[in-house]
């Protein structure tokens, strides 16, 4: 397999961190969505970051749909996903607040990054930081000190380092400090440390 996209994506890099605990063999080829749109477009051309394309061929998009693909693949001993509906709709809540954290740093990230300061929208951006922090906020009470390593608790570490990279003076550290635990915790952990955010 292939993954195409850089790790400075956190869903890039939950996808890379996700395919090497499962155990899935995979060859990493970091092109960007901006500086090399066209090399991109020559594998998919919709240019959607990340990218994994199966050894027949096929060619998956977005992070959610990669895993959901690779849980069906994984042997009972390696999936991150709990099978009892109860523990389920937990992971999936967490998870869904991660990625919604993820979701709205981007687009700050974006909005600074892409549009000149003169033309910067106060009330969107007021508006993404509200539901950024709110999401930070209700995982921060919701993660477990102990959180078994799951697809939510490694996205939620992996969304939480993301922030930290990009967006830092928007959330800051200090106010979420399980999360901070979470993550310094889990970017420890060897798969972790293999695929960095760079």
């Amino acid at each position: 397999m292939k993954l195409v996209g850089m790790l400075d994506s956190p869903y890039v890099r939950r996808v890379a961190i996700s395919l090497d605990l499962y155990g899935v063999e995979f060859v990493h080829e970091p092109l960007s969505v901006f500086s090399t749109f066209a090399e991109f477009s020559q594998v998919n051309p919709v240019v959607k970051a990340p990218t994994l394309v199966l050894d027949d061929g096929t060619v998956l998009m977005d992070s959610s749909l990669i895993l959901d693909y690779l849980e069906t693949l994984a042997p009972a001993d390696k999936k991150l996903l709990p099978q009892q509906p109860a523990a389920r709709a937990h992971d999936l809540q967490l998870l869904g607040l991660a990625l919604a954290a993820c979701e709205k740093s981007v687009q700050i990230v974006y909005e600074h990054n892409l549009r000149p300061a003169e033309k910067w929208h106060a009330p969107w951006l007021e508006r993404v930081t509200g539901q950024l922090l709110a999401a930070y906020a209700l995982l921060d009470k919701q993660l477990a000190s102990n959180e078994a390593l799951t697809q939510a608790s490694l996205t939620a570490a992996v969304a939480w380092s993301f922030s930290q990279f990009t967006v830092a003076s928007v959330v800051k550290a200090d106010a979420f400090p399980n999360l901070k635990h979470h993550a310094e915790r889990l970017e420890q952990h060897p798969a972790f440390k293999r695929y960095p955010i760079e």
